[in-house]
């Protein structure tokens, strides 16, 4: 069998392919997936890190909602953000949020899993990948999910 070096993102995008596209997701338990993704040929470290990524994102349902005047809230990105992320892609999140596909609260969501990818460099189609999985994962979203989808399949971009 030949073994794949895959990025984090790349074996989240393998699960994300085959697991959470499905009409019913059933997504396997830790120890089977891991098992799934070596058959797949993904090994190492990545994997180890894709699923802790993964069981992170899960965790996410449980955050406290912002109250109050969270939709109007201005997001100011800290000196490591910026850093880490490109101008284009805190454009694209800000165009996101503004165009109704993210509210406030999934918007922080993405940016502490875009920067838990751990990537040197990260870019918009990674963001749009990652947007897509915290949008998936979060139940009646499935409007901004589909709005999502065409931008990462259809490779569609926003009117300027």
């Amino acid at each position: 069998m030949t073994e794949l070096n895959g990025t984090v993102l790349e074996i989240l995008i393998y699960v994300f392919d085959r697991y959470m596209l499905a009409d019913t997701p059933e997504v396997p338990e830790r120890d089977e997936l891991a098992l799934d993704l070596e058959r797949a040929g993904f090994s190492g470290d990545n994997v180890e890190r894709a699923l802790d990524w993964l069981a992170d994102l899960a965790g996410e349902r449980d955050r406290p909602f912002l109250e109050g005047g969270g939709n109007r809230a201005m997001r100011i990105f800290t000196d490591s953000e910026r850093a880490r992320l490109p101008t284009d892609c805190q454009g694209y999140l800000l165009t996101l949020e503004r165009t109704g596909i993210l509210s406030p609260q999934q918007r922080e969501i993405v940016i502490e899993r875009l920067l838990a990818l751990d990537d040197e460099e990260l870019d918009v189609n990674q963001l749009k990948w990652v947007v897509l999985m915290v949008l998936s994962s979060q139940p009646g979203e499935e409007l901004a999910c589909s709005r999502m989808e065409d931008l990462v399949f259809d490779q569609t971009e926003f009117p300027h």
